[in-house]
């Protein structure tokens, strides 16, 4: 048996670059220690509870974001909400999840990947009447926003 240390995803709507270039595809590896433990050493991290360490790792793992071969803090930074939340969820399942649950979590990927292009409503049906009109949900919705401590507000 081999360990798989590189997995494939695909961002609910993607990094759009200075460009304009959309990307959605991406590789990122499994973490190391020195992943999680050279952030703190980071002047501009504050401790384990600053919500800045969490792009700074994933800026340490994420390899490529589609036609990026260097992926840094500024494009992790320049995430949509939703897609900061893909790869958090994304970077906890590989690195600490059982091998079911990541092939769980890769599967529903493959399943919702292709819903992710923006829907055309129909004009007939007024937004209120139709609970999130126009917007699909791209991955299961979070059960809880983390609040940040009021230390860092």
């Amino acid at each position: 048996m081999t360990l798989r240390t590189r997995y494939e995803f695909t961002l609910p709507r993607g990094y759009v670059d200075r460009e304009g270039a959309l990307h959605r595809e991406g590789v990122m590896r499994l973490a190391t220690a020195r992943d999680e433990l050279e952030p703190l050493r980071d002047p501009t991290i504050s401790g384990p509870d600053d919500p800045r360490l969490t792009v700074v790792v994933l800026a340490r793992v994420v390899e490529r974001l589609g036609a990026l071969e260097l992926v840094t803090t500024h494009e992790i930074e320049g995430l949509f909400a939703a897609d900061l939340a893909y790869l958090q969820d994304f970077y906890g399942v590989i690195n600490f999840g059982t091998p079911a649950e990541v092939e769980e979590f890769l599967a529903g990927q493959d399943a919702v990947a292709p819903a992710a292009a923006p829907v055309a409503v129909e004009e007939a049906a007024p937004a209120a009447d139709v609970p999130d009109a126009g917007f699909v949900h791209a991955r299961p919705a979070r059960s809880a926003i983390e609040e940040l401590p009021a230390e860092t507000r």
